[in-house]
């Protein structure tokens, strides 16, 4: 038979006959429900929480998170300060991790400045008074004006405000560690196919542009090579080993260097280029442009082939490495991947599949 509770303003109000002392300090159990609950006075103040657990083996484990948690308030004596406080302990959190790349630095203060917009009041309100509810608000608004990328960066970032608070005593929880992370679409790739490369590859050298034939350079050494725009930039005339077949790639994402063998294709653009520049020093950069994203927009639209982007060419080198049967872990490594090829097995996994049949319709018996 289902029980109705009375309302709230009818049940009955805890009392201290209601609680049950156990042979351990600071563990009680509430009578009616059998529940154990953590018992302590911080400041004066006497704080009951329900370790939500009827087994005492199991609270006597919760009720030590429970002392600490509460321990920490200690510390600062009850005291709340503003979110702002916590967010600069957050800024000198990222400039004196010497983990952090430029980048990442930059990115990080950029999602500040975006948490600011989507939700001020966590600069301005006390810290400790910031529930799971105005987390949940915050993660809706931040959700429409971003995208999912976006929105999981902001909240790696929110999580840990959060912690500095709890390890620096000005909450026992975080609130914003029961907010769910948007799932992320993988990119669907529009890549052109290898006639569409060279038409696109022509547009750009003909174009007529003051460096037309620069920006073909830089078009093809990104296909060629898989290096990042930003990896490109930084490579010099002394870093081609011609003799050895290698190119040394010094300035990377992860600050880990590495060595690349060159194609053919690669190996025959840098011979190519050196020849027509040979009296070059070797600290002079291989590339005499840095970007030339709106020479690919025009010759893309010319060929009449979806837009690409210097990006999209680091996934074109990789797609063409698969297809001509290079396995992915080695693929990975070209890349400057850490993680063992797990991203690329991720990202291009089905090419390895359809390589796979293709090879195996040449099998007979």
């Amino acid at each position: 038979m289902k029980t109705t509770l009375p309302p709230l303003n009818e049940r009955k109000p805890k009392t201290d006959a209601d609680w049950l002392k156990t042979p351990y300090p600071n563990l009680i159990r509430y009578r009616p429900s059998g529940t154990y609950f953590g018992r302590v006075r911080v400041n004066g103040k006497l704080i009951r929480r329900s370790l939500e657990t009827h087994v005492l083996s199991v609270a006597k484990v919760k009720l030590s998170d429970f002392l600490q948690d509460y321990r920490r308030l200690a510390i600062n004596k009850g005291q709340s300060v503003k979110g702002e406080v916590i967010i600069e302990f957050f800024r000198k959190e990222i400039e004196d991790d010497a983990n952090n790349q430029p980048r990442t630095k930059l990115y990080k203060r950029e999602v500040l400045i975006a948490l600011k917009k989507t939700w001020p009041e966590l600069y301005s309100s006390e810290i400790a008074r910031i529930s799971q509810k105005d987390c949940n608000d915050w993660a809706a608004r931040h959700g429409k004006d971003y995208s999912p990328t976006r929105f999981n960066g902001a909240l790696g970032i929110v999580r840990r405000i959060f912690d500095i608070a709890v390890e620096h005593g000005y909450r026992v929880d975080n609130p914003a560690k029961f907010v769910d992370r948007r799932r992320v679409k993988p990119k669907e790739l529009h890549l052109p196919s290898q006639a569409q490369f060279q038409e696109i590859a022509s547009h750009i050298e003909t174009s007529g542009a003051g460096q037309a034939k620069d920006c073909a350079n830089l078009f093809r050494f990104l296909a060629f090579s898989g290096v990042r725009i930003d990896e490109a930039r930084h490579v010099l005339w002394s870093d081609v080993d011609f003799e050895k077949g290698l190119l040394h790639v010094r300035v990377t994402k992860n600050s880990k260097a590495r060595w690349l063998p060159l194609n053919s294709s690669l190996l025959q653009l840098l011979e190519k280029m050196r020849a027509a520049r040979s009296a070059e020093l070797p600290e002079k950069p291989v590339m005499q442009v840095f970007e030339c994203q709106k020479s690919i927009d025009r010759a893309a639209k010319l060929a009449g082939v979806k837009r690409i982007t210097h990006h999209d060419l680091r996934h074109l080198f990789a797609t063409r490495c698969i297809e001509s049967g290079v396995d992915i872990p080695t693929v990975s490594r070209w890349l400057g991947h850490q993680d063992g090829g797990a991203l690329c097995m991720k990202t291009y996994g089905h090419l390895r599949d359809e390589h796979s049949q293709a090879q195996a319709l040449k099998v007979a018996f």
